[in-house]
Formats: structure tokens, C-alpha cells, sequence
């Protein structure tokens, strides 16, 4: 018997005034699996990431997390039902450490008392090679180890589904090695990733599926390898505009 999807999107849309930036996305991703979202600037990804964080409130479309219909609740909530995230720009508390950052998530995020999130926040540390800094201030890292803690404040909320917003961004090629492998361990353990990435090679290392998003729609979903040899993708890629993107998804 196949398993339900952890996380199904129907129909999500949102505008900005007159701009349509999310049209009627449909998607789900399965227990265990690393869904990479690619597409060009403008895309609507991040703003796909706030919509099933929680961030913002979608204007039409459903949400369903784990079988229960999130699209009515808050970010607080969702996070508390098991939706972890991470922001493309990390912005840690930097007068407080690592640790203590951590221990925030771990709380706040999961609603804990204090006492019972420093268990999970050391676990969320020692996951992304953090540990050892847990003493540090947090405004001292480098930037390898800033998107580490953005992801440790993420995994101490103890989340089921991680959402990343390109984590790899700026970061050398032996940084994004280090990224790569911390995820696919994350994956091993059974953790749920939607990784929006313009690193592409990095996303590709983990992805069991790609989707590419144009115009605020799904352009192509399917394998990595047939997406991103989709003559749709390609030519979005290199500034065209397909009747693919204007006619949905392509099946891939």
C-alpha cells in the first residue's frame, strides 16, 4: 500500500495587488522524500515557502499536512504540527550563542519550557556540525556556519518537513560539499526537505524529484535529470517564454 503524501498543495495562489505571484500550484511531497525547487528570479519560490510555512495567508488553495488541512492556521501553528523552515538570508540573534539561538527555536518554536528544549536544541547543533560552537556568539560565524545555525534553528523545532530557501547561496564549492552532506544525513534520518536552490548542482545531489516553477506555475515536475533537460526549462532558463508556461505543467 503506497503511503500518503506528507505534504499536499492544491491550487495554492497569491497576489500582490494586480501581481499574480503564485498560480494555482499544485504539488505533494512524500515521507522521506527531497522535493528540489528550482526556476528563475520571480519564480514566486520563496513566496511558495511562505504560503506553506505560514508566513503568508494564501488567497485560494489548500494546504494538508500529515492528512490535517493547515490552510486556515498561523506560522506558529504549522511549526508546532511539524513544518520546520529556513530563510534564505540567515539572521541569527548575534548577541546571543549558538547554542542559545538553538535553544530559542527548541522553546518558542516548538513550545516547550525552557528546560525541556535544551536536550533538542544540543541534538539540532550536533546534527549540523555545530556543537562545537555552541559557546560562540552567533554574529561571529562565518557564512557556512551562519546557514548551519539557520538549519539547526530549524531542526530544533523538530520538525517532520524542512523547508529551505536557497541555503547554498554564496557559499564556495567545498561549503556547499559540507551542505550536501549534512542534508542527505538529515534525509537518512528521515526528515522531509523542499529545498528551493539556485546552487543547481547542489539540490541535484539530494532531489528525488525537481520542480520548476515559471511565472508562478509549475512549469515541469518529475525526475531531475528529464526536468532539467526539459526543452520548457531551458528555454525559461534563458529568458523565453513557452506556451509550456502558459499551458501548466509539463509531464515529465
Amino acid at each position: 500500500m503506497t503511503e500518503p503524501p506528507l505534504l499536499e498543495v492544491t491550487g495554492l495562489t497569491k497576489r500582490f495587488g494586480r501581481l499574480l505571484v503564485v498560480d494555482g500550484l499544485t504539488f505533494e511531497v512524500a515521507p522521506g522524500e527531497a522535493l528540489g525547487v528550482v526556476g528563475p528570479n520571480g519564480a514566486g519560490k520563496s513566496t511558495m515557502l511562505d504560503l506553506v510555512s505560514g508566513v503568508l495567508a494564501a488567497d485560494a488553495g489548500t494546504v494538508r499536512f500529515a492528512g490535517r488541512d493547515l490552510t486556515a492556521a498561523g506560522a506558529a501553528e504549522r511549526c508546532r504540527a511539524g513544518i520546520g523552515r529556513s530563510y534564505q538570508i540567515p539572521r541569527p540573534f548575534g548577541e546571543m550563542t549558538v547554542f542559545e539561538n538553538a535553544l530559542v527555536a527548541a522553546t518558542f518554536g516548538a513550545q516547550r519550557r525552557l528546560r525541556d528544549g535544551y536536550a533538542p536544541a544540543a541534538e539540532a547543533l550536533d546534527r549540523v556540525g555545530l556543537l562545537g560552537q555552541a559557546n560562540v556568539l552567533a554574529g561571529r560565524l562565518r557564512l557556512l556556519d551562519r546557514k548551519r545555525l539557520e538549519l539547526a534553528r530549524a531542526l530544533a523545532t523538530g520538525p517532520r518537513l524542512v523547508l529551505l530557501d536557497e541555503i547554498a547561496g554564496g557559499l564556495t564549492e567545498h561549503e556547499v560539499a559540507v551542505l550536501v552532506d549534512t542534508i542527505r544525513q538529515l534525509l537518512a534520518e528521515g526528515v522531509t526537505v523542499v529545498w528551493i536552490e539556485h546552487v543547481v548542482h547542489a539540490v541535484l545531489a539530494v532531489a528525488n524529484r525537481l520542480l520548476c516553477l515559471a511565472y508562478g506555475r509549475s512549469l515541469a515536475l518529475g525526475a531531475p535529470a528529464e526536468v532539467i533537460a526539459s526543452p520548457a526549462v531551458r528555454e525559461v532558463y534563458l529568458g523565453g517564454t513557452p506556451e509550456s508556461a502558459e499551458g501548466g505543467a509539463v509531464a515529465l
